[in-house]
């Protein structure tokens, strides 16, 4: 059984940092990308950040570029997130996910953690 287990979300101010966690149980981690999506309240979900099962060639959605960096871990089955220069703006749910490749699209991929808040005040 697919298991993934977001951590790290919390309540930051404006221009502050936050590194969430993901970590991946019931599947062979390196044989599958990785993908960050957020959700705000009222609001689809979209596409924040992908990787490659390679690690190489991430994929950022312009409103996040120069600002977020994703890494993946595949001896720890783990995902990461480091989120900074934190905006108002960013305040979402965050998911993550596996799939086959590195899409931008949330219907590219086949498992979804639970989501962790993010919260950034003003």
């Amino acid at each position: 059984q697919v298991q993934l287990v977001e951590s790290g979300g919390g309540l930051v101010q404006a221009g502050g940092s936050l590194r969430l966690s993901c970590a991946a149980s019931g599947l062979t981690f390196s044989s599958y990308a990785m993908g960050w999506f957020r959700q705000a309240p009222g609001k689809v979900r979209e596409f924040v950040v992908a990787v490659p099962r390679s690690g190489g060639m991430t994929t950022y959605a312009d409103s996040v570029k120069g600002r977020f960096t994703i890494s993946r871990d595949n001896a720890e089955n783990t995902v990461y997130l480091q989120m900074n220069s934190l905006k108002p703006e960013d305040t979402a749910v965050y998911y993550c996910a596996v799939g086959r490749a590195a899409s931008l699209s949330r219907y590219g991929y086949d498992y979804w953690g639970q989501g962790t808040q993010v919260t950034v005040s003003s």
